[in-house]
């Protein structure tokens, strides 16, 4: 801001349109990024929510055969290892991912000329994996620790 004999009429204001442009879109894109993370921590508690039921359903379906598993020698920490087995795909949904990248990238660079557009960074797939296997691990912790519990003799016996 200049003055100029304290006249007001020869006061120079400078406004940064662009900046304050700029730092309002960045303001929405922040706001939507957070609703999107809730979205996504929100199917990711309800989808770990529905693997515990499916997966307590099979211990329910498969009494008979942990009953067989336990008569024969299967220990208890076998059995709870047959219901809590999920830990794989969460790296396989990585591999996936990374191999869908190739066409796309493919696709994305003959319609539009730009390169590399999908990509998944090296942390953020190791992150995603330890997540995957840490919701795995809790929503059939219940149902495996339920099959691991179940005497033989009633095992066999139940229908």
């Amino acid at each position: 801001m200049q003055q100029d004999d304290g006249k007001e009429e020869n006061v120079i204001n400078y406004t940064d349109y662009v900046g304050i442009m700029m730092s309002s879109v960045s303001t929405i894109i922040n706001a939507i990024s957070y609703v999107l993370i809730a979205f996504v921590a929100i199917s990711l508690i309800v989808s770990s929510i529905m693997i515990g039921i499916i997966t307590y359903i099979s211990v329910l379906e498969r009494t008979k055969e942990i009953g067989v598993l336990r008569s024969i020698g299967a220990s208890k920490k076998d059995v709870s290892r047959i219901f809590n087995a999920g830990f794989v795909s969460g790296a396989l949904g990585i591999v996936v991912t990374l191999l869908l990248c190739i066409p796309a990238n493919a696709l994305i660079k003959h319609l539009t000329d730009i390169s590399n557009v999908a990509q998944l960074p090296v942390a953020g797939g190791v992150i995603l994996i330890i997540i995957s296997m840490f919701l795995t691990f809790i929503a059939g912790l219940i149902p495996a620790k339920l099959a691991a519990k179940k005497d033989p003799v009633v095992a066999l016996r139940s229908e």
